[in-house]
């Protein structure tokens, strides 16, 4: 259990990591309304986690026990984390990120983190791609109470990256450039991997 709470926090953490529209808007709403204001947006965002998470592990119960589509899934898992892998080493030489694009409407930021988690299409895919890894290496557990560790893991290491974009907003606007290469670099790498050791368990 505390195993599947520390995969949740990692992997959410490290999801969300990597400047993108959730945490470009925790950065903002810091440096415009204070950190008070961006904390209250982390935990909007990180409160649409829980049910993000549950669906996830609701759709990857039922793939589990459905083994020929489990099978096609691990396969096509690899296409996908090599896929990712050369689009976060592309994103690595891309210079920085103007965080003036990003636009913060005067509206409550707890319910500007509600709202834009919500429209965060990417959430349950990740939750279940993750779900998914875990399972093929025989990391995670269906039962409630292993969730409930999950679930709790997932909804703290996004709180806790989103706050610390908030905390360090000032020093994070000055290196985006550096830090966006640095951290796509570094997703780059473990993406490659994981698609190398899934194909080794599969086909080897």
């Amino acid at each position: 259990m505390f195993l599947l709470f520390f995969f949740g926090f990692i992997f959410s953490f490290a999801g969300s990591i990597t400047p993108s529209m959730l945490n470009m808007t925790a950065l903002k709403i810091s440096l415009e309304k204070g950190k008070l204001a961006a904390n209250k947006y982390a935990f909007g965002v990180s409160l649409i986690i829980i049910p993000q998470v549950i669906i996830a592990v609701v759709l990857t119960k039922y793939i589990a026990q459905n083994p020929t589509i489990l099978d096609t899934l691990e396969k096509a898992g690899i296409v996908v984390f090599i896929a990712l892998s050369y689009y976060f080493y592309n994103e690595s030489k891309k210079g920085k990120i103007k965080i003036d694009e990003v636009n913060i409407k005067e509206i409550n930021p707890l319910l500007t983190g509600i709202s834009l988690s919500v429209l965060n299409m990417f959430g349950i895919p990740f939750f279940s791609g993750t779900i998914i890894t875990l399972d093929v290496f025989k990391l995670f557990s269906f039962d409630t109470v292993s969730v409930l560790f999950f679930t709790l893991g997932s909804v703290l290491g996004t709180f806790y990256i989103l706050f610390l974009y908030g905390k360090f907003a000032k020093v994070i606007q000055q290196k985006t450039g550096k830090l966006t290469k640095d951290i796509n670099l570094i997703l780059s790498i473990i993406t490659g991997l994981v698609a190398v050791f899934t194909f080794i368990k599969l086909f080897i």
